[in-house]
């Protein structure tokens, strides 16, 4: 078993150079967290090459890149500017940052998104094994796991999104929304940096993709699929320990060379319009206004490193850049001093080391960022743990270094005062919160990252292969086939909405089709064989749909008891006096949630949401049960949350109990109970131990097995009624 990597691009790129390739290990965060994965030698990194290669030369590059492990993609220009350039950045990139009005839904894009992931997948299946770890990386592949999915269905898939992940109301907005979320689902687990962007991305699936969620988890046909925060850390051995090398010492007696006295702030970015230069420039404008005490006395040194400048919002954007520094300078400059010092360009490793290392402020404050590992690498460069970090809420990265100061990139005297407060904090306070800083990176560093997140993985995997063992299909199916056809007197407890049915927006659709009367009725052919539906439904709603067949029913979870041919009967003492004031308040609870209403029962009140607006019925459903607990307990009724419902019902009444009472007297050799809720609960803890016990929906029960949905039910019921007959057919030959 080996790890496989895929991201858009491989941890090296080819450069050409006089007709040779040329192979440069990249810097990047990703390249450096996952090199001890990927060196490894049973792993195998799959991505582009960052060049296009002709068709001719395609076989050496593959020969030379397997030598480190990797496996090339290979794109064609095209694809470069409609996947990566137009669907990953003008689509994906502006939405995912709340920029929507940066965004082209182009159909070419999409198209090309598409062909593009297909491609990867194709690359990836000639170094995939069944048994291996797949773990894809970021947003230009969002439909990859869908993909593998499909190709190896019991792999174990992880993904991870180094980029924010927006709001329900802003990802809605992408016409090839369902597609997307589909595609991200075929992963085992999916990562983000925050629990904001889980939350985002819970809410954004279940309402737009026929999955439940429980917590922080997604149960999509037979799948559960775990949404967890992750925030990736940096190398922080690597970024602490190059302060104290010679290269950077130099950079370092070369930059503050006569600025000993002058207080350094530091800004450091990429191109691009989610990071907030420009209010950061007008922030450090609004100080020299209002506080000219500072004039003379502050730089702002700002590294800008080229981007895309080909796109028009980009250089844009830059030109603006130039045009504010310009004019800023122009304003404030003196012979020997100037308030900005603007590059437009990348560094090596040892500048930035010697740049982080010296300035006595870091200023991160972009509009919206996954992570941001600029602070984080700020932070680790401060071996003497005095510096002062000024950060976005807006950044990943403030989830977790609460010690920085922590600003609203928006409003710029938020900015400005947070610079003032950081040029007068004292050294003792600086280092206070740098320690409990550099404490967090140390720990929480890339290898944790990496570590954090296949060990979740793996056990993401084999809760899974738990649950399958507990699947009553199969071997199981025929386990319990077999002991029913060895035994003769049997009893079947079968619950009714979301059992033997699904569920209707409208209860009064929910009525037995000509199927399931057709099972029913093969059941009850055996003489053998006793059937109980034991359901939540009203007594007169049951008469009416089974009535007619040869089945004794149960209503109300128990309020209500009839055996075959015999007429109704009511638990002894029950009363309906608390219904008026539990009504009442119920009542207004319906007024506010559009969509809800209450059923009345002889002996218990429900009140359903299921036609409520996603998210509100959940609310209100919270609501009536904090608010409404102990007035319930006080009148001696039970609570039950089920299904897209809430009920009010007398203590006594209990399905539990219910099936034990129907039960009293006699001794079957096979006891089969079906059930999908709360209520149902009650029945798998009292019965005895070789019961066979099954829950409706694969989430935590008393019940030993599961199955998924009515079919799955309907298929087992089927598969005993068949397995009766040919064991009579076969006597009879």
């Amino acid at each position: 078993m080996k790890t496989v990597i895929i991201s858009n691009r491989l941890p090296v790129k080819i450069i050409e150079e006089n007709n040779e390739y040329i192979y440069i290990p990249s810097e990047g965060g990703l390249a450096t967290g996952l090199g001890d994965v990927y060196k490894n030698g049973n792993s195998v990194w799959v991505g582009w090459p960052g060049i296009e290669v002709p068709e001719h030369r395609q076989e050496e590059v593959i020969q030379k890149l397997s030598e480190l492990n990797l496996y090339p993609v290979f794109l064609t220009q095209e694809e470069i500017n409609l996947y990566y350039e137009g669907f990953s950045n003008e689509v994906l990139w502006p939405v995912f940052h709340y920029l929507v009005t940066y965004a082209h839904y182009e159909q070419s894009y999409w198209d090309s998104y598409k062909s593009v992931n297909e491609k990867f997948a194709k690359s990836a299946m000639k170094v995939l094994n069944r048994s291996d770890k797949i773990w894809i990386q970021d947003y230009q592949l969002l439909l990859l796991p869908g993909i593998l999915r499909e190709k190896l269905p019991n792999s174990t898939i992880g993904f991870f999104q180094h980029i924010p992940f927006p709001s329900y109301e802003i990802f809605r907005l992408i016409p090839w929304r369902e597609e997307l979320l589909n595609g991200l689902i075929g992963a085992d687990l999916i990562g983000f940096h925050t629990f904001d962007d889980v939350r985002h991305f819970i809410s954004t699936a279940t309402r737009l993709l026929p999955v439940n969620s429980s917590s922080n988890v997604l149960t999509s046909n037979e799948r559960q699929i775990v949404v967890e925060a992750f925030p990736m850390g940096i190398d922080f051995e690597k970024f602490s320990g190059l302060t104290s090398t010679i290269e950077v010492k130099k950079e370092v007696d070369y930059f503050r060379g006569g600025k000993e006295d002058m207080k350094i702030i530091l800004s450091i970015d990429r191109l691009d319009y989610s990071k907030g230069i420009l209010e950061r420039l007008k922030a450090m404008e609004l100080l020299l206004q209002i506080h000219p005490e500072y004039i003379g006395k502050i730089e702002l040194f700002m590294i800008v490193v080229p981007s895309r400048d080909n796109v028009p919002q980009y250089s844009d954007l830059r030109d603006q850049i130039d045009q504010f520094v310009g004019n800023l300078n122009a304003r404030y400059r003196s012979m020997n001093w100037i308030p900005v010092n603007y590059f437009y360009r990348s560094f090596p490793i040892e500048v930035l080391s010697a740049l982080y290392s010296s300035a006595d402020i870091c200023l991160v404050t972009p509009m919206r960022d996954g992570m941001n590992l600029v602070s984080k690498e700020y932070v680790a460069s401060r071996n003497e743990n005095d510096g002062v970090l000024i950060l976005s809420e807006m950044a990943g990265a403030s989830k977790e270094l609460t010690d920085a100061l922590i600003v609203n990139p928006n409003n710029l005297g938020d900015i400005m005062a947070a610079i003032v407060v950081a040029l007068n904090m004292p050294l003792e306070e600086q280092q206070q919160r740098m320690k409990a800083m550099r404490a967090t990176i140390e720990k929480f560093n890339v290898k944790h990252w990496v570590n954090n997140f296949i060990l979740r993985l793996n056990e993401v995997k084999d809760s899974q292969k738990s649950l399958l063992t507990k699947h009553a299909v199969n071997s199981i199916n025929e386990f319990i086939a077999t002991k029913y056809a060895q035994t003769n007197d049997r009893v079947l407890f079968l619950d009714y909405d979301g059992t033997l049915v699904d569920f209707t927006g409208n209860i009064d659709d929910a009525s037995p089709d000509p199927e399931l009367y057709d099972l029913i009725e093969n059941l009850v052919l055996d003489k053998a064989n006793k059937v109980v539906i034991i359901s939540g439904r009203r007594n007169e709603t049951l008469e009416s749909w089974f009535g007619h067949l040869k089945v004794d029913l149960i209503a109300e979870h128990g309020a209500w008891q009839k055996s075959y041919g015999d007429k109704w009967n009511s638990l002894p003492l029950l009363t309906d006096q608390w219904k008026h004031e539990i009504k009442s308040q119920l009542e207004t609870y319906t007024d506010r949630t559009p969509g809800s209403f209450i059923e009345e029962k002889s002996y218990s009140l429900v009140w359903h949401y299921r036609k409520a607006e996603e998210g509100l019925g959940e609310l209100r459903a919270n609501e009536i049960v904090s608010h409404m607990k102990i007035l319930a307990a006080d009148k001696g009724l039970q609570l039950m949350p089920g299904n897209k419902v809430i009920e009010f019902k007398n203590m006594e009444v209990n399905k539990g109990k219910a099936a034990l009472n129907w039960l009293y007297d006699k001794n079957p050799d096979f006891i089969l109970a079906l059930g999908d809720d709360h209520t149902d609960e009650d029945i798998f803890k009292v019965l005895p131990d070789d019961a066979f016990t099954i829950k409706v929906g694969n989430n935590i029960s008393e019940a030993k097995y599961y199955l998924n949905d009515y079919k799955e039910v309907r298929k087992l019921l089927w598969s005993l009624v068949k397995e009766e007959l040919y064991a009579a057919y076969k006597v009879h030959i």
